[in-house]
Parts: C-alpha cells; sequence; structure tokens
C-alpha cells in the first residue's frame, strides 16, 4: 500500500506553495482561478483527504454546515436546498441536511440540537412558510444563523428570490399582450412566496387600471390547477398567472380536455422554470428563480456571519421572465 498523501506532495504536484494549498482548501477568496484549479485537480489526482479531526481540534471548526428546509418533495425547497449544498461544497465545507414536515418550535429546536451536537459552524433554514418565522425568533443564537425564502426574524439574515416583482413582470406580461385582465390561481395560504407572488399580480393590475378578479385557491399541485383550469374555462378567461409550474400543468390538461386553445384562446404564465416546463404542450411561459444564485447568496451571508459580522441587510435575487409558447397576443 502506498503512502497516504500529505499536503506537502499536493503543493509539489500543483506546483505552488504549502500556503497556497491551505488557501485553496479553506476557501481564501484571494486565490487565482487557474491556481485553484491546478490544487484541486492535484488533490484529486492524489487522492488526498484532509485530517479532519486533526483540524476541528486546531481551529475549533468542523468545516461543516447544516441545512434546515421544510418539505423537499416540492421542486422549490429541494431545488434551493440543492442550490446550497452546491454553493457550500465549492467553498470547501460539509453539509449535514434535516428535512422536517412540519413546521413548530419542537422540531426545529429538534432539528438545531441534532445539528448542533455534530457541532456545524452554522446553519441555514429554508423558511418558505409564515410559521417559519416565529419559530426563527425563539431560536438560541448560539450558532450562526441565515434564513432563505421566507420572511426572516429580528436578527437572522435573509436570502430570498423577489417573488413579488416576479408575480409583477408575469402579470405585466399579459397585459402587455393585449389581455383585459388576468387570473391568477394562487399558492397555500401560509406560504410567504405565494403570497408575495398574489401581491405582484394585485400591483400590475392596479397599476393598469384593470379589473382584479377573485383568485382561485391553489395546493401547489397540477390537480388543483386542474380543478381551476376548469372553473377559469367557465369564467371564459383569456389570461391567467398561476403560482407555479406544477399548477400550470394541471391548468394546461384542464383546457386541453374542454378544448380551448392555448395561447389562441388563452394566455397562461407559471412560476418557477422546472426542467419539464419547457417540454410541456404550450412550451410553458414562466417566471425561473435562480436557485444557485441563492445558494452562493445564502453561503455567503452565513460564512459572513461565522466570522463575526453581526448585520447584514437581505439579499434578493432577480426572477427572469422565460417567454415561451403558452402567451400570444390578443
Amino acid at each position: 500500500m502506498g503512502k497516504t498523501p500529505v499536503m506537502a506532495d499536493v503543493a509539489r504536484e500543483a506546483g505552488v506553495s504549502h500556503q497556497t494549498v491551505s488557501r485553496v482548501l479553506n476557501g481564501h477568496p484571494n486565490v487565482r482561478g487557474e491556481t485553484r484549479t491546478r490544487v484541486m485537480t492535484a488533490i484529486d489526482k492524489l487522492g488526498y483527504r484532509r485530517n479532519l479531526t486533526a483540524r476541528a481540534l486546531a481551529t475549533r471548526r468542523t468545516r461543516t454546515l447544516g441545512v434546515v428546509s421544510f418539505d423537499t418533495t416540492l421542486y422549490g425547497p429541494a431545488s434551493t436546498v440543492y442550490g446550497i449544498s452546491q454553493a457550500a461544497r465549492q467553498a470547501g465545507y460539509f453539509v449535514s441536511i434535516v428535512s422536517l414536515k412540519s413546521i413548530d418550535r419542537e422540531h426545529v429546536r429538534d432539528a438545531m440540537a441534532y445539528l448542533g451536537d455534530q457541532g456545524v459552524d452554522g446553519i441555514v433554514v429554508v423558511a418558505p412558510q409564515r410559521a417559519a418565522s416565529g419559530v426563527l425568533a425563539d431560536l438560541p443564537r448560539g450558532v450562526p444563523i441565515v434564513a432563505v425564502q421566507g420572511g426572516g426574524a429580528d436578527g437572522v439574515p435573509l436570502v430570498r428570490v423577489d417573488h413579488f416583482e416576479g408575480g409583477r413582470a408575469a402579470t405585466r406580461h399579459l397585459l402587455e399582450l393585449g389581455h383585459e385582465t388576468v387570473w391568477h390561481v394562487r399558492g397555500p395560504a401560509g406560504w410567504i412566496e405565494a403570497e408575495a407572488r398574489e401581491e405582484g399580480w394585485r400591483a400590475a393590475l392596479s397599476m393598469a387600471g384593470r379589473p382584479i378578479p377573485e383568485p382561485l385557491q391553489g395546493d401547489w399541485s397540477p390537480a388543483a390547477g386542474y380543478r381551476a383550469g376548469r372553473i377559469l374555462a367557465a369564467e371564459g378567461a383569456s389570461a391567467v398567472f398561476v403560482s407555479n409550474d406544477q399548477m400550470a400543468l394541471g391548468l394546461l390538461r384542464a383546457f386541453t380536455e374542454l378544448g380551448v386553445d392555448v395561447p389562441g384562446r388563452v394566455s397562461i404564465v407559471g412560476f418557477d422554470d422546472i426542467p419539464e416546463s419547457e417540454y410541456f404542450s404550450p412550451p410553458l411561459t414562466t417566471i425561473r428563480q435562480d436557485f444557485a444564485e441563492v445558494g452562493r447568496g445564502s453561503i455567503e451571508q452565513l460564512l459572513r456571519r461565522i466570522e463575526g459580522v453581526e448585520t447584514l441587510p437581505p439579499l434578493v435575487v432577480p426572477p427572469v421572465l422565460v417567454i415561451r409558447g403558452s402567451t400570444s397576443g390578443l
């Protein structure tokens, strides 16, 4: 069996100093991209692994971050967690994930205790529901925390997509196509992003002086969109903003069954830009969330908290309107 490679072997293979290898491993920003690539290539080639136990004892840090999320069966939370995990790995951190089905103090405290026992350096909480804000406000501040896609709490840095602007952009696009008004299938009550998307929809209609129809209640599922589609077909709606792509899929199914042409008779805009949306029939116009940027931003905010920065302004990631075949002018 060959000798276990050490940091000096990596430095020799990459043609850099021992200190440069250490900077790369610790995610130091002042390392050129080319140099970082050479070091990581050498690490992969030699199979170098750090002695994390020794390092943790020396630095009092484990290079591990915790992530607490709610209902990762849904596309938004699952994609947010993936973006956070990728960003943490690129920064040189391991990730320990706890996924909860319900938001209450007992479950969140248990998750925090579990991550605390692992000695995580900080925790990202994906908190898209209104109830999570109150839970976060009651958590002890012994470990740095960042809230993502939620309302946050006093003293907890927040990273989120601008869902209000996304709802407004979707509605404005439909109005600019010549539609008199835009109907809305909203997300479930208690979800902060669903509320913000609805507020953006209302603001766009109000600013344009257009009628504001009563929104239809949804629950993020295609079945909810299907039920809404049958109602909207009877109402004679010509434009619909749907709070997520999954419900928009159900809407398309209902319209197809009823012989309602999309986009000839009804234009539809969704939200999320799930991978399947461009393969819907017709391809779905939607609002894209940049989950990679959310991940990078949340890790950057958390690392700044770990370094002792107490006050951080919210980081807001702009959404992008992606125009496809489900919308057209009158």
